[in-house]
Parts: C-alpha cells; structure tokens; sequence
C-alpha cells in the first residue's frame, strides 16, 4: 500500500530498510543515498502512526541535543530547549505525545537514536527502529 505521501515507497519496504538497523548497538555511518531512503522510511512510517518516542545515546550533550532536535523537527515536534548540558556520554528521552524530556549521563556504548512508533489503536504502527544514525536529519 503506497502512500500519496511517499508514492515510491511501500510500509512493506519502509520495514524491510528500518529493520536492518534493529538490535545494532551502534548505528552506522550511511551514504548520502542510504540516509535519504532511511529518512523517507522512517517519516512514513512515523506518519502511519499517533506519536513516538525517541531513545537517543550520544558522544556528548551537544551531539544528542542536536539529533533530539532533527528528528523531532522531522516528526513534526517542538525539541525542548531547556536540557541541562554535562560532560561526556549522554541518554536523551522525548515523548512525543506529551512533551516530557529528560537528559541524563550514560555509561552504556550504545549510540544513536531508538524510534519507538507508538499507536493508539491495535492495528496501528507500534515499532521501535534502530539504533539509527545521530545525524540522520543534519
């Protein structure tokens, strides 16, 4: 099933190229080309759903901040501006249905960002991807 949307790209095909990056511990570096098809990937399916969530590791404030606030830009979200900022590696938690926000210290090697499609309804999109590329929406 197309979308008027994303007339070249099925939900059968957005899967098939977000999955490849579920259960990666970091995410990886992608061609122009590659982050291009990812990036229509996951909006279409983002769209074919109520809200996300986003789970993101980061090198540092600076880095997650600025992933946080692409992706959430591609989403449609508002990214808060108030995070606190620390030094070295950084979780960075946003619920895109309501707002709340958090930036805390990680100690984890996990990097890159965790999309959690969330739908109200059975039939919905509920699908977490990734971990995909930080820089996927810069």
């Amino acid at each position: 099933m197309s979308t008027p949307n994303h007339p070249n790209l099925t939900t059968a095909e957005a899967k098939k190229i977000l999955n490849k990056f579920n259960c990666l511990d970091i995410a990886p570096i992608l061609k122009s080309s590659e982050k291009a098809l990812t990036r229509r990937a996951l909006v279409l399916m983002a769209s074919l759903s109520d809200y996300q969530i986003l789970g993101i590791c980061a090198d540092t404030a600076e880095e997650g901040i600025l992933a946080m606030k692409t992706y959430s830009h591609a989403f449609g979200y508002e990214a808060p501006s108030n995070l606190p900022t620390v030094e070295g590696p950084v979780y960075i938690k946003l619920n895109g249905k309501n707002g709340l926000c958090y930036l805390d210290s990680y100690s984890g090697h996990h990097r890159g960002v965790l999309v959690s499609c969330q739908s109200y309804n059975e039939g919905g999109i509920n699908e977490l991807y990734g971990h995909l590329p930080l820089d996927l929406f810069v």
